[in-house]
């Protein structure tokens, strides 16, 4: 099958620059931001992992650790039946459909579909905004992309618990203001943080962002790492932003 046969009239199919990676988007409506490409970078992730992504969107995430050779299986869970209809053409369009399983289901319930203490790694990008805290966008994808459930992410981090490993690892990246709020969050589920990154947009800027790695019952020790700067002081990106994006091999 041709790859323009995979291509709905209303969608991209757009060069993920790494690896020769293509990923479909909708030509209006959500689409993946930078804040997906820290976090396929932050991510510790060994070669042989089996990862899992929860609220994958169109399946940005898994294609990204793919080309970035982090893990071996994917499994993503997504809500929205035409994303996760989107993520499984881009996982064929890249000749990832023995590797990468889109789900059709919602996080909550990744127990019912994945053995528990079975995951090397939890990965996410999860919506940002509690309910009530912002205007909610009419575009359906939008919103469920944007707006967190009555309970906030603490459902998830149930979740990611029951179906880790011992010592498993959970990455995700979240607003730096509210880094306090998922930490705790994090240390209730017994995902305990281990290492975090902040993000700030430009040198006289406040963080907007931060990376978070956390482990399944592991012991309390935290470490920082440097500041992630994206653009420097004349305007342009900066040299960790380049290789993040492999701006230098493009």
């Amino acid at each position: 099958m041709l790859d323009t046969e995979l291509v709905h009239p209303d969608e991209n199919l757009e060069d993920l620059q790494l690896a020769g990676m293509k990923i479909l988007q909708k030509k209006q409506g959500f689409r993946f931001g930078m804040d997906t490409v820290l976090l396929a970078d932050f991510a510790r992730i060994g070669k042989h992992d089996h990862v899992v992504d929860f609220g994958t969107g169109t399946g940005v995430l898994p294609l990204l650790l793919s080309g970035r050779e982090k893990g071996r299986e994917y499994t993503a869970f997504e809500i929205q039946p035409e994303m996760a209809d989107m993520a499984r053409r881009s996982a064929f369009l890249n000749g990832l459909d023995a590797r990468m399983h889109v789900l059709l289901a919602d996080v909550r319930q990744a127990h019912l579909y994945l053995h528990s203490s079975s995951i090397d790694h939890v990965i996410c990008n999860p919506p940002y905004f509690p309910p009530g805290s912002a205007y909610v966008n009419p575009d359906p994808a939008l919103s469920v992309s944007r707006h967190q459930g009555e309970d906030g992410i603490r459902p998830w981090l149930t979740e990611a618990m029951r179906i880790l490993k011992g010592h498993g690892r959970f990455s995700l990246i979240y607003p730096a203001q509210r880094m306090l709020e998922v930490m705790q969050a994090l240390e209730s589920a017994h995902l305990i943080p281990k290492r975090f990154r902040l993000v700030y947009p430009a040198l006289d800027k406040g963080a907007n962002l931060v990376l978070i790695e956390a482990q399944k019952d592991a012991k309390p020790l935290l470490h920082t790492e440097p500041p992630l700067i994206v653009y420097d002081k004349d305007g342009r990106e900066s040299e960790e932003i380049r290789r993040i994006y492999h701006m230098a091999e493009a």
